[in-house]
């Protein structure tokens, strides 16, 4: 009788690109059989992820050929790619994944998406194999971080994505929460003359591509911004706003009054998430994946995504590779755009601007 395994794999770099490692855990029956970790040079968080799946279905596969495999990751570019349901359009990509497939037969393997905080295991012997580089591998030059510089002076063309946050809600002035579905308020008066506002300077910019949450505030917006560019709207769920669970529509004050002990977890934690809300770990690994998928899918081109405050904070932080809690010193005003650009040779993003707006209110 064949065997099962379990595969979880992660992998990290340091600058993204920047030194980077891989971490595998295989297990059988609950049974931890082999850790993997490697350093692997300069490469992007994308390369090391797959690094760490490559390597965990190659070891499977020696065990037992006829083996079936459920892999669990916290990468949601690389469970959706092997898949099947996101195309892979960029060259490295694609090796990576045959790669994968060669490893083992790729019918008896399946994918799952897994928070980043049930990956902890993967995740720590990729940092391992980053603190002990070792041997060969460890150069005596520094090792660079400063990849822009270059980057400006060549002939790549990146990839501009211009995230645009939604017109006002009638929360937005009281700064209540509103986050994911089912509470899905409609742009006021003044949210709809701020997104003809935006959408007038987005414009301006000749965008390729236009890509919006399905949330009311966010398609109103989209429409407006594609009256101006006569773009059609794509939308994708991955772009939705943070769900807050039972604390939508209610003030800071009426959550701290009402949910005292979950509001000073959430306050010390971005792993913690209420009962029917999401973490700020999820829509970490949300929001970076979505900005992968772009790039893959859109190289070279100008992408609009019309979605929300917490969502464009994030990808803000992701753009500078600041720590997740960094999360907690932004703000984003409403109906304004942040520009990132992002090469599609090795995903370095570069933050351009934060919050312009179209309007003056």
């Amino acid at each position: 009788m064949a065997r099962h395994f379990s595969l979880t794999a992660d992998g990290g770099s340091r600058g993204n690109p920047g030194p980077a490692g891989y971490g595998a855990v295989v297990s059988e029956d609950g049974k931890i059989v082999a850790e993997l970790y490697d350093y692997i040079g300069i490469a992007t968080n994308n390369v090391a992820e797959y690094g760490g799946l490559i390597a965990g279905l190659i070891h499977i596969h020696a065990l037992d050929p006829d083996a079936t495999v459920e892999v669990k990751m916290d990468s949601k570019l690389v469970v959706e790619q092997m898949s099947g349901r996101w195309q892979i359009k960029h060259a490295d990509m694609r090796t990576l994944a045959q790669d994968a497939r060669n490893a083992h037969t790729p019918n008896l393997v399946s994918y799952a998406w897994i928070p980043r905080d049930l990956n902890s295991h993967a995740d720590r012997l990729a940092n391992k194999a980053l603190d002990s580089k070792g041997g060969a591998t460890q150069s005596a030059a520094p090792v660079q971080i400063n990849y822009l510089t270059d980057r400006l002076r060549s002939a790549e063309v990146p990839t501009m994505i211009y995230l645009v946050r939604h017109g006002e809600t009638i929360l937005t002035p009281d700064r209540k929460f509103s986050g994911g579905f089912p509470n899905d308020p409609e742009l006021t008066t003044v949210g709809l003359e701020q997104a003809a506002a935006v959408g007038q300077e987005i414009a301006k910019l000749n965008p390729d591509v236009l890509i919006s949450s399905p949330m009311k505030r966010a398609t109103q917006t989209a429409q407006a911004i594609s009256q101006s560019t006569h773009l059609p709207i794509i939308f994708d769920d991955i772009w939705v706003e943070l769900s807050f669970g039972h604390w939508d529509g209610l003030t800071t004050e009426e959550v701290r009054e009402n949910f005292g002990d979950e509001y000073e977890k959430w306050l010390c934690s971005t792993a913690f998430a209420m009962k029917d809300g999401e973490s700020h770990n999820s829509l970490a690994a949300r929001v970076e994946a979505g900005l992968d998928h772009i790039v893959d899918t859109y190289p070279g081109q100008k992408v609009v995504i019309v979605s929300h405050n917490m969502v464009a904070r994030h990808a803000i932080r992701i753009a500078v590779g600041a720590p997740i809690e960094s999360v907690f010193h932004i703000d984003v005003k409403p109906a304004s755009f942040t520009s990132i650009s992002v090469w599609p040779s090795d995903g370095l993003r570069a933050l351009r601007s934060v919050s312009e707006s179209g309007h003056l209110r």
